[in-house]
């Protein structure tokens, strides 16, 4: 059977591994942004930039994987690993930035490299379930998620310095590159390789499932990484924290990496449920933290946490779902494109609200109620998959 192949398992826990460690770059600089603030004098608009270029990296990477279909042309797990290590060389980089135009430069570099690690390492599990497949995907996105709120955890610990943040999470993506390339092969199940068409693209915007599948990843990125990049600066003006940078990252890095819980929930449901109806809820509980967080902000700390893990929790249970539909709804032939093209078009969205929060505070003079400008990402997200759940109850 599908769901037996021998090998998955290991597979699976060798890839979210690695994934812990090579994803760990994407906030490195945004986990240390008040230090890197201290040592250039750059304001609130670079220090969004911090961020925005990672993003905007990640998608001319994305974009441009998919127009070459790299993703359907490469073996996974070369490009993979090739990828990690160039994300690995462009965070040490800024180590040597000597403006910040160069420190920029470095983190968009550093996220067109991780645009060839995170799609491919999604097909390559692909390939080794069919069945459970939710489960393997929200496995790997738990993983990317722990990933990512690793510097502030490593930020938290002792106050350490910038540079110091930058070095360990240079070596882990390097450590992440030698996980996949000692112990990860692809599955029995692989998709076949294909050279690219041009007129796949259209072939791809023209699948319903695909396109209704992306809308709700859109609605999802819209809220996502705009909520990851700016907790901690939310948590650092709450009332629960006071200012106090230490327990802010550290806050920062308990909600977001609770996002790996319901990573692996929701892929367990959805298997049984349907992927578009468990993102549908994912997406309505974390619409309503959306909300909650202005109360949250004037809350005790108990209060703030708990609101805090719910809205880590559901605000990324969904995201592995979306792929998961991709892979199902998709021609087998170009599954790989499609995929990096949900992704980059995805983040590219994520630069508007990562752009939008900081100013919308300043404009209010407070950072209490920013978050309501997400609340239409989920809207949208609930919407496209309620019509994608009723047009196609033969697939979930």
């Amino acid at each position: 059977m599908a769901d037996l192949a021998p090998g998955r398992r290991p597979a699976l826990w060798l890839m979210s591994l690695a994934l812990v460690l090579a994803m760990s770059p994407w906030f490195s600089a945004s986990a240390v942004v008040v230090q890197l603030r201290a040592q250039w004098g750059f304001g609130d608009s670079v220090a969004a930039w911090l961020t925005i270029a990672v993003q905007l990296g990640f998608v001319a990477g994305a974009l441009g994987s998919a127009l070459l279909g790299l993703a359907d042309r490469i073996p996974a797990r070369r490009l993979i690993v090739a990828a990690a290590v160039g994300a690995a060389l462009a965070n040490a980089a800024v180590l040597i930035a000597q403006s910040p135009a160069q420190l920029l430069l470095a983190r968009m570099a550093t996220g067109a490299c991780l645009a060839a690690v995170y799609p491919p390492a999604m097909k390559l599990i692909a390939t080794w379930f069919v069945r459970g497949r939710g489960l393997a995907l929200g496995a790997l996105i738990g993983a990317i998620t722990v990933g990512s709120a690793l510097p502030h955890l490593i930020n938290a610990l002792g106050g350490a310095r910038w540079q110091a943040v930058i070095a360990w999470t240079t070596a882990a993506t390097l450590a992440g590159a030698v996980v996949v390339a000692a112990g990860v092969r692809e599955g029995p199940y692989p998709f076949p390789r294909a050279a690219f068409r041009f007129g796949d693209v259209g072939a791809i915007l023209r699948n319903r499932g695909v396109v209704l599948a992306s809308l709700g990843y859109f609605g999802h990125m819209w809220e996502l990484y705009a909520m990851w990049a700016w907790f901690s600066t939310f948590a650092l003006s709450a009332a629960a924290v006071a200012g106090d940078a230490v327990r802010a990252s550290l806050l920062t890095f308990v909600v977001i990496a609770a996002g790996c819980l319901g990573c692996v929930l929701a892929g367990a449901v959805a298997d049984r449920a349907g992927r578009a109806r468990t993102a549908a809820a994912a997406m309505a509980v974390s619409g309503a933290c959306c909300i909650a967080a202005g109360w949250a902000h004037a809350a005790p700390l108990w209060l703030f946490l708990a609101i805090g893990m719910v809205w880590g929790i559901s605000v990324i249970a969904d995201s592995a779902q979306f792929s998961a539909l991709v892979t199902e709804h998709g021609d087998p032939r170009t599954v790989g494109t499609a995929l990096t093209l949900q992704l980059g078009l995805g983040f590219l969205l994520t630069v508007a609200t990562i752009w939008v929060v900081p100013l919308l505070a300043a404009a209010l003079g407070s950072w209490r109620w920013v978050f309501l400008v997400l609340v239409p990402g989920p809207a949208l997200g609930i919407a496209a998959m309620l019509v994608l759940a009723a047009s196609r109850p033969g697939l979930r």
